[in-house]
């Protein structure tokens, strides 16, 4: 078996993009301890680096016959890095408006049914696709999110790797971020 550490990043996105998984693994090896350590830099948040150097490197995986590598490999990478950390920038900014108006809207001791209303709705739609996640990625996602246990508790809890965990993890988010994305979006439009 050939040493995929001799060969270039320009041999190994090749290899990838015709499904080699060794060259895969090369490229993980290669590149996810740098890539992490710059997306914690970034974020100040080493569990939420993780989660976004793992959805890097899925999306890779996924999309490893279509992707195109304009520059370079390591040039995609740490473009794909930095718009996943501005992606989660964002949302946060969103999620901070919406705990803001909230604060806000409790301290003018307000009862307005409408927006009561519609908050307990989107909470039961959430919870909703919560539920409808496979069992063992919701199983991982609530203890993650709600018992807030790090990766490693819940390993060790479930007896399976931290990596499954992060894996679970990452996906349960894809999932509802694709689902609750425009929902989410749309209540806040409503809102104003």
């Amino acid at each position: 078996m050939a040493d995929y550490s001799m060969y270039t990043d320009q041999e190994l996105a090749a290899f990838l993009k015709q499904g080699d998984e060794v060259a895969y693994t090369e490229i993980f090896a290669r590149y996810n301890y740098i890539l992490h350590s710059h997306a914690v830099n970034k974020l100040r948040d080493r569990e939420e680096a993780r989660d976004i150097i793992q959805e890097v490197f899925t999306y890779l995986w996924q999309k490893k016959e279509t992707i195109t590598f304009t520059s370079s490999l390591s040039g995609y990478l740490y473009g794909a890095v930095r718009n996943a950390i501005l992606n989660r920038v964002v949302h946060k900014q969103v999620q901070e408006k919406y705990f803001d108006s909230l604060k806000a809207f409790s301290l003018r001791g307000e009862v307005v049914t409408d927006h009561l209303i519609r908050e307990k709705q989107l909470r039961e739609f959430i919870e909703q696709e919560i539920a409808l996640l496979p069992p063992k990625m919701r199983q991982v996602f609530e203890m993650s999110r709600k018992e807030n246990l790090s990766h490693k508790e819940i390993a060790e809890k479930l007896d399976i790797s931290e990596q499954t965990v992060s894996k679970q993890v990452t996906n349960a988010i894809k999932i509802l971020k694709t689902k609750l994305g425009v929902v989410v979006y749309l209540w806040f439009i409503m809102d104003k």
